[in-house]
């Protein structure tokens, strides 16, 4: 867990686009502003394109040759903040976000030497783009499962960029909200990196038996 030095906090940006590298992504773009947020924050940040790795579906943390999720598993257990973030899909997280919860599922019967849960003691937020409405319902799907699986969610840890009803452009393709999207994600990153220092000074404890 974080040190007394202000670098020993990393993080791990799980991007859930659909689009491989080194397509642009939307949602890779406006996480990179809560990164290089906790990036004036002294954090560590490292970004996973999850769509770029090999993860069959299921709900254990490795399913054998040429799974490649132990290896992002290991990143997001190894930092202190996760930052997972996704597209809007006809208004819920994308089937890469999805694929990567149900991965994630393995973690709520696992414990670390001290007995909590694994995700005990790391804290989340979520970035969601869309040039579609629904971007606070998978705020809520994605925080919801997060909190599951144990991580702690501050509050306001999160940002997102929405066209609003109907089509239009994309994030990258239109100034129309950015200031109100980056504003937040900075908050946002303050917000994740101040839960991880307290949480780092004040453990939450292995649950009663």
């Amino acid at each position: 867990m974080i040190g007394g030095r202000p670098g020993d906090v990393k993080a791990v940006i799980v991007n859930c686009t659909l689009k491989a590298a080194p397509q642009r992504s939307n949602t890779g773009a406006l996480a990179a502003v809560v990164g290089s947020a906790l990036r004036e924050l002294e954090v560590e940040v490292e970004e996973v394109r999850a769509v770029d790795h090999a993860l069959p579906p299921g709900v254990e943390s490795d399913l054998g040759e040429g799974d490649e999720w132990p290896g992002i598993r290991t990143r997001i257990l190894d930092s202190e903040i996760l930052v997972f973030a996704s597209p809007t899909w006809l208004g819920r997280p994308s089937s890469v976000a999805q694929r990567v919860i149900e991965r994630m599922d393995a973690m709520l019967a696992e414990t670390d030497d001290e007995g909590r849960p694994v995700a005990y003691n790391h804290v989340a937020g979520v970035v969601v783009t869309g040039n579609e409405d629904g971007a606070h319902h998978v705020i809520s799907e994605i925080s919801g499962a997060l909190v599951d699986i144990g991580f702690t969610v501050p509050g306001q840890s999160w940002t997102y960029w929405n066209r609003g009803p109907g089509p239009g452009d994309d994030y990258l393709d239109s100034e129309e909200g950015r200031d109100w999207s980056h504003s937040t994600g900075r908050a946002a990153a303050a917000n994740l990196h101040a839960a991880a220092r307290a949480l780092a000074e004040r453990p939450i404890p292995a649950p009663p038996q």
